[in-house]
């Protein structure tokens, strides 16, 4: 059976976010739309979408969507082939608007790592690690 895995943010500002991750982190799009009203992302292994903060709520629950803001426990991962990719996406992310959360350095597992937050505050993890190893569709290895 084949899989389609997919990981959603629910956003704000469509159009704000589009611009975040195709134009200024580069993120591949078929989608030409500067405000779509969903957006798929290619990413290695998972499609990475974009759908309305309001509707992914409601979706949960029509009668009770969940509101809340904040830091969820939810962190997402930007796993990176070179050390010195770490730092060129932190690059990228200030460059598009993002903001850092923590700046690249030496972590206690022998890695290097940074996070930054999106427009939309979440939180993103970009890691490189001495042993990461990645198959032939770009998955990191376990």
């Amino acid at each position: 059976m084949n899989r389609i895995n997919i990981v959603c943010l629910g956003v704000k500002d469509m159009a704000r976010s589009l611009r975040f991750y195709r134009d200024g982190l580069g993120f591949h799009t078929d989608d030409t739309q500067d405000d779509p009203d969903v957006v798929f992302f290619d990413t290695p292994g998972t499609k990475f979408e974009l759908f309305p903060l309001d509707l992914l709520a409601k979706d949960i629950n029509p009668d009770d969507p969940p509101t809340g803001s904040g830091f969820s426990g939810v962190t997402l991962a930007y796993n990176v082939a070179k050390r010195e990719e770490v730092d060129e996406v932190i690059d990228l992310v200030r460059a598009a608007g993002g903001a850092i959360i923590k700046a690249p350095q030496d972590v206690f597992w022998g890695g290097y790592h940074a996070y930054f937050a999106d427009p939309d505050g979440y939180c993103w993890e970009v890691a490189w690690g001495p042993n990461f190893e990645y198959d032939g569709d770009g998955m990191l290895k376990f």
